[in-house]
């Protein structure tokens, strides 16, 4: 993350893809948005993807006059996974480079086209995360802890997504998506004075996109939920994919993160929450950080109404880490402290064990949500 710069920076910043485009079956124009890319293109999928959608988007390159060169995404978004395809790109002189999938083979592909001095073109499958936009990755160790945020000098020159691949998506990949994009206007509104991924300081317009992601989220989440389940795309879920993709790409990158994706970084820590999509994590940070934002109950009620509603977790039981120790839930904290972590944009006191409590204290109020729900035993 660039350098915090409080109360030192006075330029605004406002920073986006070139172009993005959302539809039903919106791949079948993919050579007409990529065409202008270049000839040879590196594609980025893992086996699965490019099973349901790699081969049709391969044909239509390809019928375009455009050389496809496929690099199987091994499953991990690190350091070791960039440099391997990285290789495949390089040797085979590709021009540009195309993500086909989620966010893990998203984050490796935008810092593959980086490594390559090319342009890049997302295409996500899945509506489970903000990546697709913005000119950063999280990258992770091949056991699957957080390791480090890559910046880039540019954002993806496309991002095209598919409705109708992503309404055949499982409807968890949504609901995790909308977890990571609760935590937007609720991280940016507590980062107004510190610089965001740019290194500048949010716009007013950064400040609009997060409050109508938070507000589409609210309005349309469960229905949009509810279509995913059938494969149904309905208006509801056209706005929440928009929200989850794009309003959530935009108003993070350009608005600011806090608590929520640091303790998200923290928790990786605990191999019980492997298992877990990143806006799962991300969504107990969220609770974590209202918790440090002194939310009233009835705000925090709200948004645990809405959590619930789509099957987002809310205790530590629920991430798989029912177990977790003080000592372990500790070490997380450590982790969501670290230098240059989001956590410090906050204009509060931040230490380890502020970072501890607000942990123990989501749960808590996570748990005693479930119980009045009747939820918990």
């Amino acid at each position: 993350m660039p350098p915090l710069k409080k109360n030192t920076v006075t330029e605004k910043l406002f920073q986006s893809p070139s172009k993005y485009i959302q539809g039903p079956s919106a791949i079948k124009n993919a050579p007409l948005y990529l065409g202008r890319l270049g000839k040879t293109v590196l594609l980025i999928a893992d086996e699965l993807v490019y099973k349901i959608a790699g081969t049709a988007l391969t044909t239509a390159l390809e019928e375009a006059k455009m050389t496809v060169l496929y690099a199987k995404f091994n499953g991990e978004a690190s350091i070791q996974e960039v440099a391997r395809v990285q290789g495949i790109g390089a040797q085979g002189k590709a021009e540009f480079v195309i993500a086909l999938g989620g966010g893990k083979t998203i984050d490796t592909a935008k810092a593959v086209a980086d490594k390559l001095g090319v342009p890049s073109a997302i295409l996500p499958t899945t509506a489970s995360t903000d990546a697709p936009c913005s000119a950063l990755s999280v990258l992770y160790t091949p056991n699957g802890e957080f390791d480090q945020y890559s910046f880039f000098h540019a954002n993806p020159t496309v991002v095209l997504v598919d409705t109708s691949i992503v309404a055949n998506a499982p409807a968890r990949f949504l609901s995790a998506g909308m977890g990571d994009a609760l935590a937007t206007h609720v991280e940016a509104r507590e980062t107004r004075n510190s610089t965001n991924f740019g290194g500048g300081l949010p716009t007013l317009v950064s400040s609009a996109i997060t409050s109508k992601c938070e507000e589409i989220l609210f309005k349309y989440g469960k229905l949009a939920y509810e279509a995913n389940k059938v494969g149904a795309i309905t208006p509801a879920l056209e706005a929440v994919v928009e929200a989850n993709t794009l309003l959530s790409g935009l108003g993070f990158e350009s608005g600011g993160l806090a608590a929520a994706h640091a303790i998200h970084n923290g928790l990786t820590a605990l191999e019980g929450t492997h298992h877990l999509m990143h806006g799962e994590k991300v969504n107990f940070g969220t609770i974590c950080q209202l918790i440090l934002s002194n939310a009233s109950q009835e705000e925090m009620d709200r948004y645990l109404e809405f959590m619930i509603s789509v099957d987002l977790p809310i205790t530590l039981e629920q991430l798989g880490a029912k177990d977790a120790t003080d000592e372990q839930l500790k070490k997380v904290a450590e982790l969501s402290c670290s230098e240059n972590e989001t956590i410090w944009n906050l204009d509060r006191v931040i230490n380890v064990d502020v970072v501890f409590y607000a942990i123990k204290g989501a749960d808590a109020t996570g748990r005693s949500f479930l119980k009045k729900k009747g939820l918990l035993a």
